[in-house]
């Protein structure tokens, strides 16, 4: 039992130092780089001396990144919910790498809000955050993948623990179980031209993705909002525990990134790119298990974490 265990250390070790050669050569194209997980991983691939295309939502965080990065690392402007920011986008990144193509595209942008109970939320509050999670996400993969064809490079896509197991009502875990199956069904479409393709499936770690406003404050605003029928039928308790339930949820995320961008790296790096990533504890000892286990065992364990409304039965 020993022996295979240090066999398959060892084999692990292999994987993971086997490198892709002439990584200094290679264009990387990341979305989402104003601030958190994109934003970090553009450092470190300039720092690994990968040539570095990062689109930013804003000007302020395109000038901010170039200022403290090196030459390796060119910023273009994009959101990600418009066809036209995407195809001029595409096109930049294609007068950027030439006949070379794109090495590796990695799908970060995203947003978390709204989120809450789905009966608080509207269709337009669902819309909000698809658009930018998944069909955004989709739309900019389209429009890069002859480049990274012709590369036989990698996509790299963000999704969450919250695509393997839905916690949260709203756009969020909707959105991320999508990423998921676009993301597998794209990588057997892709394989037999080379291309190979990775799925960071994070915890819970504290990014810009859950906004600056209070989370209280978001919270009251969609209660507010809702007919008086169905706020008498939760209860003015049931608004204020599951804001303490989110909150001790919120002081409990990772605030360092390293694990996640690490491996968004070794996606991009290694001759031999996981399909799955996992990163945090969280992640592989609460979330993949409750994916995992039957669904209606998952479902007891987290409705025990639910406060129960006023007309619960």
């Amino acid at each position: 039992m020993a022996a295979l265990t240090d066999l398959s250390f060892m084999y692990r070790w292999f994987k993971n130092c086997n490198l892709v050669p002439d990584l200094s050569e290679k264009f990387v194209f990341i979305t989402g780089c104003d601030s958190g997980f994109g934003n970090l991983l553009a450092r470190q691939l300039v720092e690994r001396g990968m040539r570095v295309l990062a689109a930013c939502f804003s000007e302020e965080g395109a000038q901010k990144l170039l200022r403290e990065t090196s030459y390796r690392l060119h910023t273009t402007l994009l959101d990600v919910t418009k066809t036209e920011s995407i195809r001029a986008a595409a096109q930049w990144v294609r007068d950027q790498v030439g006949e070379q193509g794109l090495w590796a595209l990695v799908n970060n942008a995203g947003v978390g809000l709204p989120s809450g109970p789905n009966e608080w939320l509207t269709k337009e509050d669902f819309v909000k955050v698809i658009n930018v999670n998944l069909v955004g996400l989709i739309d900019v993969t389209l429009h890069m993948l002859p480049m990274i064809k012709k590369a036989r490079g990698r996509v790299v896509n963000m999704s969450s623990s919250g695509g393997r197991v839905a916690v949260i009502g709203g756009g969020y875990c909707v959105s991320k179980f999508g990423v998921e199956a676009f993301s597998d069904s794209i990588r057997r479409e892709l394989h037999y031209f080379g291309v190979k393709v990775s799925i960071i499936e994070p915890g819970n770690y504290r990014t810009s993705i859950l906004g600056k406003e209070k989370l209280e404050a978001r919270l009251r605003k969609l209660w507010d909002r809702l007919p008086q029928e169905t706020r008498d039928s939760y209860g003015e308790e049931y608004l204020h525990t599951y804001t303490q339930k989110l909150e001790h949820m919120m002081q409990l995320a990772e605030p360092r990134f390293r694990a996640v961008t690490d491996s968004m790296e070794h996606a991009i790096v290694s001759r031999s790119p996981r399909i799955r990533y996992n990163p945090g504890l969280d992640a592989k000892l609460l979330y993949l298990p409750l994916a995992k286990l039957p669904t209606a065992v998952t479902d007891f364990i987290l409705s025990r974490y639910l406060p129960r409304p006023a007309d619960s039965v």
